[in-house]
C-alpha cells in the first residue's frame, strides 16, 4: 500500500510539472536590459513570477498557457526611480503638517501614491527619506496595499542646523536637541550610532544630507554638513550593516567629501563641476539627477506664498541647473542612474525624468537603462532589472519607440511585476 502511495504521488507530482501553467508574452519590440539593441518579435516565458525563457518569434502556447498579446508595444524590465519620498507630497501646506498630521495620517495618505507609482511603470523604488515608509514597504511585501518593491532609508541622517534636521526652522519652544535616535548627528561617535539606529529601524540604506538642501528652511543650499571623518564612518558602519549611502549634495565641497569616503550615490549634485565628476569616476560613485525635482521647484518658486520666503531664492537658483549638470556629468562618463525626487514633484509622474535626461543629452537607451540595469547594480540586485532567463518578471510596455521618441514612457499600457499583472491597457 505504501509503495502504492509513492507511485501516485510521483505521477501526480509529474503531472503538475508536466501541465504547470507559463504566461507568455509576445512582444512586438524589446529592450532587454541586457544589450543596447532593440529586439523584435520576442517571448518571454514566465512561471511562478519568474522569466524562465526568451525566444526570438511568437512561441505557440500550449493549451493551459496563457498569452499577453503585446505585439503592438515596446517591452522593457520594469523600471526603477531610485530617489522618491512616498511619504510626502510637496504643498504650501507642507511645512505646517507636521503640527497636525499623525505618522498614522501621512501612511493612509501615501497608499494611492505607492500604486500610481507602480502603475506608472516603476516596479521598484529606493525611498530616501520617510520614517512611514519603512511600514508601508512592509505592507507591500505582504500583499496589503499595492506598489512597487521598496528599498526604504527610512530617516535621512543629517547633522544639527543641517538639511535632514526635524527642528530646523522652528521657534525655541518646539527646536530641542535631537541626536542620533532622531538621525541628527555631530562626531563620529554620533554617525556610528545613527547608523545603528536606522537598522534597528529596518532601514535597507543610509541616506545622508551632506550638504543644504534647497527645501530645508536655512539660507544656505549646498555648504558641506558633514566632515569627511563623520561620512567615512558612516560608511563603514553602513557596509558593516549591508547597507549601502546615498547622500544628498548641491555643492561640490560636500559632494567631494562624500565621493572620496565612500559613498554609493550622489543625489541630485547640482553644482557639481569636471573635476569632481572625474572624481566620481575615480571612486565608481554613480549619478542619481533627479531634474524633475528642480524643474518642478522652479517654477513652484514662482508663485508667490508655495515655499517660505527664505526657500524661494534657492530653489530659483538651483533648480534650472541640474539637467545642465546631468548633461556634463554624461559626458564626462559618470555612470547615470535613475531617479525623480518624487514627492517633491507629483507621484505618478516619474516618466517625466526620462524626457528631462535625453534632453540634457543622454541617449534614449542609456536612459532606459538609467532605470533598470544600472539601478539595479546600485541596488545590487542580481535578479531585476533585465528580461532575460532567472530574473523577477518584472516587465513594462509602452505605446511606441522610446528610442525614437522617449515620451512614450508616459503611456504605460502594461505593468507586471513578480508575475502578478497590475495594468494592462489604457487606464
Amino acid at each position: 500500500m505504501k509503495h502504492l502511495i509513492q507511485i501516485i504521488t510521483t505521477i501526480l507530482f509529474c503531472a503538475t510539472i508536466a501541465f504547470a501553467q507559463k504566461t507568455l508574452i509576445h512582444a512586438g519590440s524589446m529592450i532587454d536590459g541586457v544589450t543596447k539593441k532593440m529586439k523584435s518579435k520576442q517571448t518571454i516565458v514566465i512561471e511562478d513570477g519568474v522569466i524562465v525563457d526568451v525566444k526570438s518569434g511568437y512561441t505557440k502556447a500550449k493549451s493551459n498557457d496563457t498569452v499577453i498579446d503585446l505585439k503592438n508595444a515596446t517591452v522593457t524590465p520594469g523600471w526603477m526611480d531610485l530617489h522618491v519620498h512616498l511619504g510626502s507630497q510637496s504643498s504650501p501646506q507642507s511645512y505646517s503638517e507636521d503640527f497636525y498630521l499623525n505618522p498614522e495620517d501621512f501612511a493612509y495618505r501615501s497608499v494611492p501614491w505607492i500604486e500610481k507609482t507602480l502603475l506608472a511603470g516603476f516596479t521598484t523604488v529606493r525611498d530616501v527619506g520617510g520614517e512611514v515608509v519603512l511600514a508601508a514597504r512592509d505592507a507591500v511585501n505582504k500583499g496589503y496595499i499595492k506598489g512597487p518593491r521598496i528599498f526604504s532609508a527610512g530617516r535621512s541622517i543629517g547633522t544639527t542646523g543641517g538639511h535632514a534636521d526635524p527642528s530646523s526652522g522652528l521657534n525655541r519652544k518646539f527646536r530641542g536637541d535631537p541626536g542620533p535616535h532622531d538621525a541628527v548627528v555631530n562626531g563620529v561617535d554620533d554617525a556610528r550610532k545613527a547608523v545603528r539606529q536606522r537598522y534597528k529601524d529596518g532601514s535597507d540604506l543610509i541616506k545622508i544630507t551632506a550638504t543644504g538642501g534647497v527645501l530645508s528652511v536655512a539660507k544656505n543650499g549646498q555648504n558641506p554638513q558633514f566632515t569627511e571623518e563623520e561620512i567615512k564612518a558612516i560608511v563603514e558602519t553602513a557596509k558593516d550593516y549591508e547597507m549601502h549611502v546615498a547622500a544628498h549634495a548641491h555643492g561640490v565641497e560636500g559632494m567631494q567629501r562624500a565621493i572620496r569616503a565612500g559613498v554609493r550615490t550622489i543625489e541630485h549634485g547640482t553644482l557639481m563641476d569636471k573635476p569632481t565628476a572625474r572624481l566620481m569616476k575615480q571612486y565608481g560613485t554613480y549619478y542619481v539627477p533627479t531634474v524633475c525635482a528642480g524643474e518642478f521647484v522652479y517654477e513652484k518658486a514662482k508663485e508667490p506664498g508655495y515655499f517660505p520666503e527664505i526657500v524661494r531664492p534657492k530653489a530659483l537658483e538651483i533648480g534650472p541647473k541640474i539637467k545642465k549638470t546631468l548633461g556634463m556629468a554624461y559626458k564626462e562618463g559618470v555612470k547615470i542612474a535613475f531617479g525623480t525626487d518624487m514627492g517633491v514633484s507629483p507621484h505618478g509622474e516619474n516618466a517625466d525624468e526620462f524626457q528631462y535626461m535625453v534632453e540634457a543629452g543622454m541617449k534614449p537607451i542609456d536612459a532606459i537603462f538609467a532605470a533598470t540595469s544600472v539601478a539595479a547594480e546600485v541596488l545590487k540586485q542580481t535578479d531585476i532589472g533585465k528580461i532575460q532567463k532567472g530574473m523577477k518578471a518584472d516587465i513594462v510596455a509602452v505605446n511606441g519607440d522610446p528610442l525614437k521618441d522617449i515620451t512614450v514612457t508616459k503611456d504605460v499600457v502594461f505593468v507586471m511585476k513578480e508575475g502578478v499583472i497590475y495594468k494592462q491597457g489604457k487606464k
